[in-house]
């Protein structure tokens, strides 16, 4: 990850690849913002901008001659928009500029960031955009397209804020949250030749060591013997069998109590109930709620927050052979609730179901799962916008942290009178409903396994894996959905 330091210097004065200056839309045309940029230099901006086709919109990023008045290799114009109403910029719009001027830089090595920082508060957002931006998955990349994809190693965020401790502190904190973003991101980029559920749980003590958070793992045999029938259910068509991870940070002092379940399909073929072929090779994304929830308890614990976290991975791989599980079968969830298997490409819920049931036995305060769940989430939502559902307040607890944090979730319901088409004729309920509102169906079937406890359920089936052009601080690939509204939660409830 790139070393970010703050600095108060003027930044015409500094020696780097790049300096980075904000572009908005303005009533006349475009305006330059961030920083005391030359006169003469504004000028020249001002009347090529039509011709270089600046017009300040989000995810605008132009490089062009830095010329003499600067020390900096190219200037790197990137578009803010249009300001808001007091002349200032949002949060997410100065994180959205900031990342996407850093990941148009790969292949450069020193950058100096300055963005408008009217406020303290304003540091935050363009430090994590910036390091969330500066993001590459190269572990299987060879020569110069290895040199090509590296992101910048060094950044200098200028501010006036510099020396301030909220500035230092907020610079901490973003570097914590990215390196967690990043983590989440190189899970769901591995292949899953290289990630299946041991691989992952071994990933998973490494990532833990030295944050304070414990680890246990519970292999096929424990699971069997915990009567884990979820879990057991899916891995058993592949040599490769399921784990379930607990990964626990318990600070003393404690505020509250918070478990998550996570999704760790480490590769979804479908099962006996195949997948076409088209497609098929994202569903090594399907873990990506598992790897949001590890790198949530880890950040959570590296920042001291005062509040226990139990994180769930609940990990197996989907796969067809004699030994797969069929249409038909029927299975015992751990605390004894019988599902039958209507279509063994309804899998999420099954492993969610176990993760479920064991993290509400240790009576947390609140219980989030988080999972790459239905198609019907991107059918209704599109890849950029997840949904929650759950426990009215606890929906509107996860809304908060998200608009908080700079993600996108929506609201959506649990209608009751969904859960008749979850009834079976052989068991206590089935794993698939109507084919209308299968987000929802799927909501209400993990709500059988929560009992009282408050619960909320995310959807990130689309907004977890971004196959189409990069945009803000997101490249193509796993995002890291997710991790900054769970860790968002946690923080509010350390207040």
């Amino acid at each position: 990850m790139a070393d970010l330091t703050l600095t108060s210097k003027n930044p015409t004065t500094l020696s780097v690849d790049a300096l980075v200056v904000g572009t908005c839309t303005t009533s006349d045309g475009v305006a330059f913002v961030g920083t005391d940029l030359p006169a003469t230099l504004v000028a020249e901006l001002e009347s090529l901008a039509p011709t270089l086709g600046i017009t300040g919109t989000a995810d605008e990023v132009r490089k062009v001659p830095a010329g003499a008045e600067l020390r900096a290799g190219a200037l790197v114009l990137t578009g803010l928009g249009a300001r808001d109403d007091d002349g200032r910029f949002d949060a997410e719009t100065l994180r959205r500029a900031a990342g996407a001027a850093l990941r148009e830089l790969a292949g450069t090595s020193s950058v100096a960031v300055a963005l408008p920082t009217a406020d303290v508060a304003d540091v935050a957002p363009v430090a994590e955009g910036a390091l969330m931006g500066a993001y590459a998955y190269e572990r299987y990349r060879s020569g110069d397209d290895v040199a090509r994809a590296t992101p910048p190693s060094t950044v200098q965020l200028v501010t006036e804020h510099a020396r301030t401790a909220e500035a230092k502190k907020a610079v901490a904190r973003a570097e914590v949250l990215a390196a967690a973003v990043h983590g989440t991101r190189d899970l769901v980029n591995t292949p899953p030749n290289d990630l299946f559920p041991a691989a992952f749980a071994d990933l998973a003590k490494a990532a833990a060591k030295g944050s304070g958070a414990k680890v246990t793992v519970l292999d096929e045999k424990q699971l069997a013997a915990g009567g884990y029938g979820g879990l057991i259910g899916v891995g058993q068509g592949s040599t490769r069998g399921p784990r379930l991870v607990k990964i626990a940070y318990t600070p003393s002092k404690a505020r509250g109590k918070v478990a998550i379940v996570g999704k760790g399909i480490t590769f979804d073929s479908g099962g006996i109930s195949i997948k076409p072929a088209a497609g098929m090779e994202t569903m090594k994304s399907d873990m990506a709620g598992a790897a949001a929830v590890l790198h949530a308890v880890v950040a959570a614990a590296r920042l001291d927050v005062p509040v226990a976290v139990t994180g769930w991975l609940c990990l197996a791989e989907n796969m067809p052979s004699g030994a797969a599980q069929r249409p038909s079968d029927v299975i015992t969830i751990r605390g004894g609730k019988t599902v039958e298997v209507l279509n063994t490409d309804a899998e999420g819920r099954l492993v969610m179901a176990d993760g479920l049931v064991a993290a509400t036995e240790e009576k947390p305060d609140v219980v989030l799962d988080i999972a790459t769940l239905t198609g019907a989430q991107v059918v209704a939502l599109g890849n950029r916008v997840s949904a929650v559902m759950g426990s009215d307040e606890v929906r509107s607890e996860v809304l908060a942290a998200a608009e908080t944090t700079g993600e996108a979730f929506w609201p959506m319901p649990l209608p009751d009178e969904l859960r008749a088409g979850l009834k079976s004729k052989v068991a206590d309920l089935q794993n698939i409903g109507d084919r209308p509102g299968g987000m929802l169906s799927a909501g209400i079937f993990l709500r059988e396994f929560v009992g009282d406890t408050p619960w909320a359920h995310l959807d990130i089936a689309g907004p977890s894996f971004n196959e189409k052009a990069p945009f803000g601080y997101t490249g193509v690939g796993g995002t890291g959905v997710g991790v900054r509204t769970l860790l968002g939660l946690i923080e509010g409830r350390a207040s």
